[in-house]
């Protein structure tokens, strides 16, 4: 009982942080865990965190119906190396991160600037994202790579019957 109260206060309370921080959010958002978004954020409707943390100036786009583990890290700014001292300069290099609808992160998965993440996708836990991944495709590793795709037919067949956990 006493846990119940807890998990829910701690809940409430990362929700209500993240709306204050987000720049838009859908309805039925869920933060269970401390997390940490940017004024460049958009979150979709129906989304559950249990502890992400974004950092840099890149926009971060979140889609509808998303579910992580704990530890996620989104950077989106990164050192330039190509600058004017080594190994780098005093300047950034921005870039946007998308995440579409239906992702599925596992624990501690780390995702860099510029990169897309399609529909349905699920990014295994511990994975780094450098590079876009397909939709419907499940990745993992360091990088990630695509491993295997989902059952297409049967990912769209549970979309249109709108099934969504």
């Amino acid at each position: 009982m006493i846990g119940t109260i807890i998990r829910k206060l701690r809940t409430d309370f990362c929700t209500s942080m993240c709306k204050k921080t987000a720049k838009q959010y859908g309805n039925g958002l869920h933060i269970n865990h401390w997390s940490k978004f940017t004024s460049k954020t958009y979150i979709g409707d129906n989304c559950h965190f249990n502890g992400m943390k974004i950092t840099g100036n890149g926009m971060v786009t979140i889609g509808s119906n998303f579910h992580s583990g704990g530890g996620i890290l989104i950077l989106t700014s990164n050192h330039n190396y190509e600058g004017k001292a080594i190994p780098y300069d005093n300047t950034m290099v921005d870039g946007n991160v998308i995440i579409e609808d239906n992702v599925w992160l596992g624990q501690n998965v780390t995702i860099l600037q510029g990169v897309k993440i399609g529909e349905g996708a699920i990014i295994q836990a511990g994975s780094v994202v450098v590079s876009d991944i397909e939709p419907c495709s499940i990745a993992g590793g360091h990088p990630a790579k695509v491993f295997k795709k989902r059952n297409e037919e049967h990912y769209f067949q549970l979309k249109t019957e709108q099934k969504f956990f």
